[in-house]
C-alpha cells in the first residue's frame, strides 16, 4: 500500500534535500574551479558560503533563531575548513592537509554532537557516521579530480550526492518525529 505525504511533509523533505544538495553541488563546483584555477572560483566559493545560512535558517521554525545560528556557524566552519583542505591538496602540502583534515573531522564531530543534542531522533553515532562519510567521500572526489581520474571523480560525486540525500532525509525524518503535530 502506497503512503501519501501531506503538503507540509513533502515541503520539508523537498526543501531539506535541496538545501543539502546545494551544499554538495557548490562544494563540488568550488573544488572543480579551484583545482582547475578557473576564473569562477571565487564566485563558486561565495555561493558555497551561502549554504550554511540557508541550512541554519531551515532549522529556525522548529528550533529557534539560536539553534539556526549555531548550526550555520558550525557549517560555515565546515565549509571554510573544506576550502582550505582543497587548497592544501592542490598545493601538494601533505602536512597542512593532514592538519586541516584533523580540524575538519573535529568540526564534523561538533556538528554531529550539536545535532544529536538538538533532536533525540538524530542518534549521535548515526550523525557521526553520516558526517564522517561525507568527509571521506568529498576527499575521494577531490583526490580523483587531482589525479585526473575523471570517471572516478564523477562516480565519487554520485556517491557524495546519494549520501547527502541520506543526511537530508535523516534530518527531515527526525524533525517529523520530534514535531509530529506539525506534519
Amino acid at each position: 500500500m502506497a503512503t501519501t505525504m501531506n503538503e507540509t511533509t513533502l515541503s520539508l523533505k523537498t526543501n531539506m534535500r535541496k538545501l543539502w544538495a546545494d551544499h554538495a553541488i557548490w562544494t563540488r563546483q568550488y573544488a572543480v574551479s579551484a583545482l582547475d584555477n578557473a576564473p569562477d572560483m571565487m564566485a563558486a566559493k561565495d555561493r558555497l558560503l551561502k549554504t550554511p545560512d540557508n541550512i541554519g535558517n531551515s532549522f529556525v521554525p522548529y528550533y529557534g533563531d539560536g539553534t539556526g545560528r549555531k548550526l550555520a556557524e558550525l557549517l560555515r566552519k565546515h565549509v571554510l575548513l573544506g576550502v582550505d583542505l582543497i587548497e592544501f591538496a592542490k598545493a601538494g602540502d601533505q602536512k597542512n592537509f593532514e592538519t586541516q583534515d584533523s580540524k575538519w573531522t573535529v568540526n564534523a564531530d561538533e556538528i554531529a554532537r550539536f545535532l544529536s543534542q538538538t533532536n533525540p531522533h538524530w542518534a549521535k553515532d548515526d550523525m557521526f557516521d553520516l558526517l564522517h562519510q561525507h568527509l571521506t567521500l568529498t576527499k575521494k572526489q577531490v583526490e580523483a579530480r587531482l589525479d585526473k581520474r575523471w570517471k572516478d571523480d564523477v562516480a565519487a560525486f554520485d556517491d557524495v550526492f546519494t549520501e547527502i540525500n541520506t543526511v537530508a532525509d535523516t534530518i527531515s525524518q527526525g524533525i517529523m518525529k520530534q514535531f509530529p503535530d506539525k506534519f
